[in-house]
């Protein structure tokens, strides 16, 4: 049962109400409604929602309908002063304590807080398990009579996990909260958890019986390339190229490649600043407030970057080497497109990146004596990312399922693998048999098996001792595929393990063996296709906000503009005056009265107040100078929309065509000479993409209310739970039409 129907659960009326009147959503998306029912009913719960989300609603709504206070703990100063001053611009009452708060400011919030007047207290780990500082807050007084702290909301939760990708040890002592106020009910945030994560959060957290609240670890506006490093600094340019004028953010290893970078990009007319630890505090916060109120528009960083920005408009994200781990690369990407439109996220990989990652953890190890444990578990997940480098699978789907999530579609449509951006080896079966034939003669000759490594120093005729000591350099596949590049040959085991002509056993140390389809490909029983990317890979992305119309994308420009002056005037970055979505919807709608302006998504009473007029003049203005009508209409809503994916193949381009039309799946799959699961997929993207207002051409409207009663029982993202609480044989293709509808028109709300 979810947690909103369950007996005596809460009415989210009232929350509803809060959300719709200061931040001017007046949908949900996803886990949000039962994150808030949770925090509503004094529930545990773990959240774990992907970068732009929605997480930091679940915890800043409930305050504002039974007036107790939540602390939340956050790791960044940087995090928690933008969020405090964007609540408060919505007229939230919030607070901040931390080391960059003067003495004035830490008296004047503790006076607010000890009369009642404040709803969010943002603290950091340290701060909060200081001296005296638990034993003050057990003593304020909330308006409802309670004393103490009745709700804890900790971000970032991933932290305080040894397998997490980001372990902080200070976030180790948050599992004394629980003894310290017994009462309060504990929710932990996170937009990267795998499920390993998920239940050591909740164990280190002393979480009671949690409501566990998965969303959809994709990104659909993301397109994911992983193209080898060839000349870095002129593959960074050319990518950025492509989004000249738009925000975006590089991200690199170590502070001298920030540097570097960053004077290469200005050499080639880009502005572009390094942002990295070694800067003096003062510089760093000067280059965050300039990337944050667009006066910056391309910051060249090492990780210490990014945590406290919420820039929605960057649309490309640059690794210059391949980060730590997949989980570290998820919340990185993720930094672009959270407005939901269209955005570009580029891996320059090389082999070496790996090396010098382990390099850093045993430094790390021996310098600040890290645990082992600690140390296992950061290789362990540097070679799951290596893996996914040099993979040549879907990129969603590989992401997705990393996370335990199975992935819907057959084709992307939205990254270098699904848009064809890689091409087929020659004589691939040859080379496939090459390297299979040498894990076998080394596993024969030595009597066990070695790990991926190994195997490709012997196939390439590596001198290392490691290879000539055991006798490897004899074998007769040894040097077979010596003109290769390292990085390269990874990739066709890693090829070869996803076919399941080989396998990887897990363990300590991963060896390579063989599987049934071993001998199948050795005695020619069996096809495989390896896969190359092309170097350099020269396909355009286009650019973002591809839905708008020319006339609509100039207006939106105007409004960028007006949005860039309000905001300087109140010293604070422009997404805090509005989202770019917002200025979409208004491009689209061109609002001509406060009424109208205030059905906009994003619009709260507190901004419409302070702004309303300011837009409705400047639109108004617009307008009258290029002969639109106001208040327009457009066909459907502004959404997130999939279908202006750069890059949709022509086949999904046909059968969207044929969707638009309302024909039925059969004869779509007969006219395009598309399997009938191909298409049902295709038409679950429409259908996200469209959303339209009903699907009854598929699904007949009796069946869909059945599905849709129990995929709001369990969840509309996992197709199983769904068909199990449906009891029969209800088609999955008929499934993943409703749940795709359900979350096309449910969304919203950040």
């Amino acid at each position: 049962m979810p947690p909103e129907t369950r007996p005596g659960s809460p009415c989210l009326a009232p929350a509803l109400e809060q959300i719709r009147r200061v931040w001017g959503f007046s949908t949900l998306r996803p886990f949000q409604r039962e994150a808030i029912a949770a925090a509503l009913d004094r529930r545990d719960a773990l959240v774990v929602l992907p970068t732009g989300g929605g997480k930091s609603l679940c915890y800043q709504a409930p305050p504002l309908v039974d007036g107790d206070m939540t602390v939340v703990i956050s790791p960044l100063i940087a995090l928690m002063k933008d969020q405090v001053d964007g609540l408060r611009l919505n007229g939230y009452p919030a607070a901040g304590l931390h080391t960059g708060c003067s003495g004035d400011e830490l008296q004047r919030a503790r006076r607010a807080l000890a009369g009642g007047e404040i709803r969010l207290l943002f603290v950091s780990p340290e701060r909060l398990l200081s001296d005296g500082f638990t034993d003050w807050l057990a003593g304020v007084e909330q308006p409802s009579g309670r004393r103490g702290v009745t709700r804890f909301a900790i971000d970032e939760a991933h932290c305080i996990s040894h397998w997490g990708h980001d372990f902080r040890p200070e976030y180790r002592r948050l599992t004394t909260l629980r003894d310290r106020f017994p009462e309060a009910c504990v929710h932990a945030f996170t937009a990267t958890a795998t499920a390993r994560v998920r239940d050591d959060i909740a164990v280190q957290l002393g979480l009671r019986e949690p409501d566990v609240l998965v969303g959809t670890f994709d990104r659909p506006n993301l397109a994911y390339r992983v193209v080898p490093r060839v000349d870095r600094d002129e593959q960074i340019a050319g990518v950025l190229a492509r989004h000249a004028g738009d925000a975006a953010i590089v991200y690199c290893i170590s502070r001298r490649d920030t540097e570097q970078i960053a004077e290469s990009l200005r050499a080639h007319g880009v502005q572009a600043e390094a942002y990295h630890a070694g800067l003096a505090p003062e510089r760093r916060r000067a280059i965050q407030d300039d990337f944050l109120r667009e006066r910056l528009g391309v910051v060249v960083a090492t990780v210490a970057f990014g945590m406290g920005i919420d820039r929605s408009d960057v649309r490309c994200v640059v690794h210059a080497a391949m980060p730590k781990s997949i989980e570290a690369y998820q919340q990185e990407t993720g930094r672009a497109g959270r407005d939901g439109l269209e955005a570009e996220c580029v891996l320059l990989y090389s082999g070496s990146d790996a090396q010098r990652w382990r390099t850093l953890f045993e430094m790390s190890a021996r310098e600040s004596g890290t645990p082992a444990e600690v140390t296992a578990a950061q290789l362990g997940l540097l070679d799951e990312m290596q893996r996914f480098a040099i993979g040549m699978t879907c990129r969603h789907r590989s992401l997705s399922e990393h996370f335990g999530q199975a992935y819907p579609s057959p084709d992307c449509g939205a990254c270098d693998v699904c848009l064809g951006e890689v091409d087929a080896v020659e004589d691939s079966l040859t080379v496939a048999q090459q390297i299979v034939s040498c894990v076998a003669r080394i596993r024969n000759h030595s009597g066990c098996g070695f790990g991926a490594a190994h195997v490709v120093d012997v196939l390439r005729g590596s001198r290392a001792e490691r290879v000539t000591r055991r006798g490897h350099d004899t074998l007769s596949t040894y040097g077979l595929l010596n003109g290769l590049p390292r990085p390269v040959v990874m990739s066709y085991v890693s090829q070869l393990i996803d076919e399941g002509v080989l396998v990887r056993d897990e363990g300590e140390f991963p060896t390579i063996g063989l599987t049934e389809g071993s001998g199948e490909l050795l005695r020619g029983e069996r096809a495989v296709t390896l896969r190359r990317p092309r170097q350099p890979v020269e396909r355009q992305h286009g650019r973002g906000r591809t839905d708008l119309t020319d006339q609509e994308r100039a207006l939106f420009d105007s409004l960028r503009a007006l949005r860039r002056s309000l905001a300087d005037e109140l010293n604070t970055p422009p997404y805090m005056v509005f989202s770019d979505d917002t200025l979409k919807e208004m491009s689209q709608v061109r609002p001509g009265s406060l009424d109208a302006i205030a059905g906009i998504r994003g619009v709260g009473a507190r901004k419409l107040a302070a702004f309303g007029e300011a837009f409705l003049q400047s639109i108004a203005s617009w307008c009258c100078d290029h002969a639109l009508d106001l208040d327009a209409r457009p066909a459907a809503p502004a959404r997130r929309s999939r279908s202006t994916r750069p890059g949709l193949s022509p086949a999904k381009q046909r059968t969207f065509r044929r969707f638009d039309n309302g024909e039925p799946v059969e004869e779509v799959a007969q006219a395009e000479g598309l399997a009938p699961s191909t298409v049902h997929g295709h038409l679950a993207e429409w259908i996200e993409a469209r959303a339209p207002a009903d699907v009854s051409a598929w699904v007949s409207t009796e069946e869909y209310e059945r599905i849709a009663a129990a995929a709001r029982d369990v969840g509309v993202n996992l197709l199983k739970p769904i068909r199990e609480r449906l009891g029969d044989d209800t088609p999955y293709e008929r499934i993943r039409v409703v749940s795709a509808h359900l979350r096309a028109t449910q969304t919203c709300g950040s």
